[in-house]
């Protein structure tokens, strides 16, 4: 895009659906902000919340606190965007518009979070265009959120080779749901999935800690993210 936002940019995918990336956008924002960023939660298209129901950028904000919130578009079915937005009878959102938000907003904001719906490929709309095409368009690094246990390799290393394959920059790793009591491949992952990803890892998320009072949550944040991301996490006390 022409010229370069006053914000940084920062993109959030997933390996998956599920996974825990609303979580890891509430607390990449709860650190920023108590560091005193000003920061804005971009979701360019919601899918399977009805109108009037709180999605995604509602419930990072309720967790993390004081950030803007912008939802381009909303679909009510579980699906993919395109999917979604063609079976509702209504115009989809497209990378270009994601885009040209991301850039309005990081010309009023330090951070902007661009959390999008699924994995990297997911379609945004009939043409093919994606969240991959997003980030490209923004030339802003990609966070992907991961499970912890078996088969996250394989579907880490996929989204990997996906992002090198375009010219994309992946920041990082961070685990979305980490297990009270993690199993042998959860723990074997944290060696390797930095590997798997050819990027670090850059933090573990608690399972549930979307249940966590607000408060609770903010004071926590920073101890799930690495330095990259504002927090005190390392790899090696987990």
């Amino acid at each position: 895009m022409n010229g370069q936002p006053d914000g940084e940019i920062l993109v959030v995918t997933g390996t998956g659906t599920g996974i825990g990336k609303t979580v890891v956008t509430a607390a990449v924002a709860a650190v920023a902000l108590a560091a005193g960023r000003s920061v804005a939660v971009l979701k360019p298209a919601q899918t399977g919340v009805a109108a009037g129901e709180p999605g995604d950028v509602a419930e990072a904000a309720r967790l993390a606190g004081a950030v803007t919130r912008c939802e381009l578009a909303r679909f009510p079915e579980p699906l993919a965007p395109a999917t979604a937005a063609r079976r509702a009878g209504l115009p989809p959102v497209g990378p270009a518009e994601a885009a040209k938000a991301a850039v309005e907003l990081a010309d009023r904001h330090d951070l902007v979070l661009v959390e999008g719906a699924g994995g990297l490929l997911v379609r945004f709309d009939d043409t093919g265009g994606t969240l991959a095409d997003a980030a490209a368009l923004l030339g802003a690094p990609v966070l992907v959120v991961a499970e912890a246990g078996l088969g996250t390799l394989n579907l880490t290393a996929l989204t990997g080779e996906a992002l090198r394959a375009r010219g994309l920059i992946t920041l990082g790793v961070v685990i979305g749901s980490w297990p009270a009591d993690p199993d042998l491949a959860a723990r074997c992952n944290v060696t390797d999935l930095p590997s798997a990803a050819d990027a670090p890892l850059l933090g573990a998320v608690p399972a549930g800690a979307g249940a966590l009072a607000p408060p609770d949550f903010r004071a926590r944040a920073g101890s799930w993210l690495a330095p990259p991301l504002g927090g005190h996490w390392s790899a090696l006390t987990e």
